[in-house]
């Protein structure tokens, strides 16, 4: 029960609170890179997401500390507002790679109803940009959800993400990205989170975040040396 109150607490936070005075979250981590980019001090790897990943890094700060690795996960973000901040909070981070995890909020309208083709263009608009600046773009899947907590009246979550997560898939095989399959990896028969591996239905457990962890760092080990 504390997870899932420290969980609503933040969402409720971004979605009513900080997101009408910084909308795009350039605020987040403004002193963070400024820090980094002063020291010239540069991470392996930047994770580029919302809720899911602001809260790995949460829960297991050590997996990034101990890697390089550097968190820019902001609660509640959509791909659009992942896509705007893309420049100041990863390419001037200079990275090897950045590892890609957007669409669940999306598929919540958190923000505004959005086409899930839109979805994918937005992510591949951020490999485009990663690419152009020489940083290896990673494409994580969305992991399953059958039902936002937050947003119970949207009735298609499931079957609307694995419609997604297929059309990330083609892209990053036809454009010969990796693709990191977390939804395939935990889904159950309706497509959602197991009780188990999720409080919420929605947010990875802490125990599961280390299944998650595996799966990118194969993703990354001819990437990160």
């Amino acid at each position: 029960m504390k997870k899932l109150l420290f969980i609503t607490v933040l969402m409720t936070m971004s979605l009513f609170g900080f997101a009408q005075q910084d909308w795009f979250g350039f605020n987040r981590y403004k002193a963070d890179n400024k820090a980094i980019i002063d020291s010239a001090n540069y991470p392996k790897v930047v994770f580029m997401g919302n809720s899911i990943t602001d809260y790995w890094a949460y829960y297991h700060p050590e997996f990034f500390k101990d890697n390089s690795f550097c968190c820019r996960g902001i609660s509640g973000q959509t791909s659009a507002q992942m896509l705007v901040r893309f420049s100041a909070d990863v390419i001037a981070l200079h990275p090897k790679a950045v590892v890609i995890m957007a669409g669940t909020n999306d598929v919540a309208h958190n923000e505004y109803y959005v086409e899930p083709d839109q979805v994918v263009a937005n992510i591949a608009a951020m490999c485009d940009l990663a690419k152009a600046h020489k940083i290896t773009p990673i494409i994580c899947s969305i992991p399953p959800c059958s039902e936002f907590v937050w947003r119970k009246e949207i009735k298609n979550a499931g079957e609307t993400i694995v419609a997604i997560n297929k059309d990330l898939k083609d892209y990053a095989k036809k454009n010969k990205i990796k693709y990191v399959d977390y939804h395939s990896e935990f889904a159950d028969k309706n497509d959602g989170f197991p009780k188990k591996l999720s409080e919420d239905g929605c947010h990875p457990n802490p125990e599961t975040y280390y299944t998650m962890e595996k799966l990118v760092l194969k993703a990354l080990k001819k990437v990160v040396k």
